[in-house]
């Protein structure tokens, strides 16, 4: 394994209450295979959500599907709710092996997977590291990141962000007018062209320094009764002229695959992508300098 990994490993003593909800959800199960799958899922789900309320993040075992005997039945799944981000998958790596295998079922709708290893005498689990997606079936430990980049990652993720509640005036806090965050010159020109009918908010992004902090401001109109147009800009926030150079702006697909982007050069006062959608569609935009990024989630 990977020295840098192994150096970052958390160790999870698998006490009576992780053995007697995995025998309690084994149980539910008539086939001896599906019910040892469960039985090891079950395990790995349990520490990893010691290991997350240990760095402090709220989980929410009870509403998983690894928590419903009916879903276990269906699917190899071993997922766990961190709330207001998403759906980790939990893969149990059984001894002296150097893969942990992830069924296709659980490739998307998911922010990370976390690979697992019980000991022999299932008296201890520990967490390997984790990767952000998959594209296969068995992947080779050797190729996690490291452990100690899960935390950064998971606050990374923000809730998504409600688009049609918009058209009802119900924002968010965190989204602005833009005259809240924007020079007053700057407020007037951003989509100066777009029609009275649309609603636009703003929200300050934090890169890492006051400096290369960026506002980003999202507008949203009713094109059709089925389709919604969606422009996406990042500027300077006041006291600012010029983006910070290299800077990206990317469109993400619900599976966190990049369909457009662009990128700031060394005098550009602003940064712009713009889509259609329809109601239920949900999408990510990526900021990006450099190793810093900020992914903000949205669902029309």
């Amino acid at each position: 394994m990977n020295p840098k990994i192994e150096s970052w490993t958390f160790a999870v003593p698998l006490a009576l209450s992780a053995h007697s909800r995995a025998e309690q959800f084994r149980r539910y199960q008539v086939n001896p295979q599906k019910a040892k799958q469960v039985y090891l899922n079950t395990l790995a789900v349990y520490a990893v959500n010691f290991y997350l309320q240990c760095r402090g993040f709220e989980t929410d075992w009870e509403t998983s599907d690894s928590c419903n005997p009916g879903m276990q039945m269906l699917m190899d799944v071993a997922d766990l709710v961190v709330k207001n981000r998403g759906k980790l998958e939990c893969r149990p790596v059984l001894p002296n092996t150097e893969v942990v295998c992830i069924p296709a079922e659980v490739w998307s709708e998911r922010i990370g997977y976390v690979a697992v290893q019980l000991s022999e005498s299932l008296r201890e689990a520990t967490l390997l590291g984790f990767v952000e997606k998959v594209t296969s079936f068995e992947l080779p430990l050797s190729q996690l990141r490291s452990l100690e980049e899960l935390p950064r990652h998971l606050n990374q993720i923000r809730p998504a962000i409600n688009l049609s509640k918009w058209f009802e005036n119900i924002f968010e806090v965190s989204w602005q007018a833009l005259d809240a965050i924007l020079d007053p010159k700057a407020t007037q020109l951003s989509f100066s062209f777009r029609k009275a009918v649309e609603v636009k908010r703003c929200k300050l992004i934090s890169l890492g320094t006051p400096n290369q902090a960026v506002a980003m401001i999202v507008a949203i109109s009713q094109a059709s009764e089925v389709e919604i147009d969606i422009s996406v800009e990042v500027q300077p926030p006041q006291g600012y002229t010029y983006l910070p150079s290299n800077l990206q702006l990317i469109v993400l697909d619900e599976n966190g695959e990049a369909v457009i982007n662009t990128h700031a050069g060394s005098d550009n006062q602003s940064i712009q992508l713009e889509f259609s959608g329809e109601p239920g569609d949900s999408f990510s935009v990526k900021v990006a300098l450099g190793d810093v990024s900020v992914t903000e989630n949205f669902v029309i």
